[in-house]
């Protein structure tokens, strides 16, 4: 494991408000970081899958709730 130094919460969100800092983010960091920052499975609803789809202007998906849980 490479040695890091840790950040504070304060500095991580400054650095996830920062548009020049997140352009030096590859695609794949980006993708890798929005894949895991979600605590669980709890977490993931159709309101919020619905909201990140219109964020990005993705018009071809949507999102269905079959009622299990």
């Amino acid at each position: 494991m490479e040695n890091y130094q840790q950040i504070s919460r304060g500095d991580f969100m400054k650095f996830f408000r920062d548009d020049e800092q997140l352009n030096e983010l590859t695609a794949d960091d980006r993708i890798e970081i929005f894949r895991t920052i979600l605590l669980g499975s709890s977490d993931i609803t159709k309101e919020l899958l619905n909201d990140i789809l219109e964020d990005y202007s993705v018009s071809n998906l949507e999102i269905i709730e079959n009622g299990k849980e």
